[in-house]
């Protein structure tokens, strides 16, 4: 199984996480995008071993620590889908708009694709593609775990933006409704900022995508 916990990072109290497998404590962060000394201490304390960085999506309170931190621990980057290149090209660009510190930018060892996996330990991952916040937004879901790690895509309550640049509102809807959704009620998400939800209280009562939306 998938275990997770939940670092929050950057001035916009982003939801990196920490994912791992149960069997081996092999693990990998999920958009690390600052703080990475908070990172490096959660990894301590569970005492586990971070194999690979995931990155859901290009912005910088999610990838803005990728870089430095890949470089630091040794290992890969993997994701997001190769339509959010210019999101990181443009790190510095980002920089200065939000007040973040200098970040780097950098090229992933694995652009990921809709139907891909990702491997955490002993356990895989599908790579699911939901455009909408960015055009090359990706979703982890672990099924058997009933976990997902949606970015930016959707929150207990709400949706991501969609007023960046190629940013699209019914993209995004439909990311949610046919992509996410089906994969059932029981998945619990973890989003890119507040608390976890379930999937089904999302299809039930989120105003935005929900079934009164």
């Amino acid at each position: 199984m998938i275990d997770v916990r939940i670092v929050p990072v950057t001035p916009f109290e982003q939801n990196c996480s920490i994912i791992w497998c149960d069997k081996t404590r092999k693990a990998a962060v999920v958009d690390p995008g600052g703080d990475l000394d908070r990172i490096h201490a959660a990894a301590d304390a569970l005492g586990v071993t971070i194999e690979k960085i995931l990155i859901t999506h290009g912005h910088i309170d999610h990838a803005g620590g990728t870089a430095k931190l890949a470089r630091e621990l040794g290992v890969p980057i993997e994701g997001p889908q190769e339509e959010d290149r210019f999101w990181i090209d443009g790190m510095a660009q980002q920089s200065k708009m939000f007040g973040f510190p200098d970040v780097e930018t950098f090229t992933p060892d694995r652009w990921l694709h809709d139907g891909d996996t990702v491997t955490v330990g002993e356990q895989t991952l599908q790579v699911i593609h939901t455009p909408g916040h960015t055009p090359g937004h990706v979703v982890f879901v672990h099924p058997e775990s009933k976990l997902a790690l949606v970015g930016d895509v959707l929150f207990a309550g709400s949706i991501g933006r969609t007023d960046f640049p190629r940013g699209d509102h019914q993209t995004l809807v439909s990311s949610i409704r046919n992509k996410l959704f089906p994969l059932g009620d029981d998945i619990t998400f973890v989003p890119g900022h507040g608390p976890t939800s379930t999937f089904g209280e999302e299809r039930e009562s989120n105003p935005f995508v929900g079934a009164y939306g």
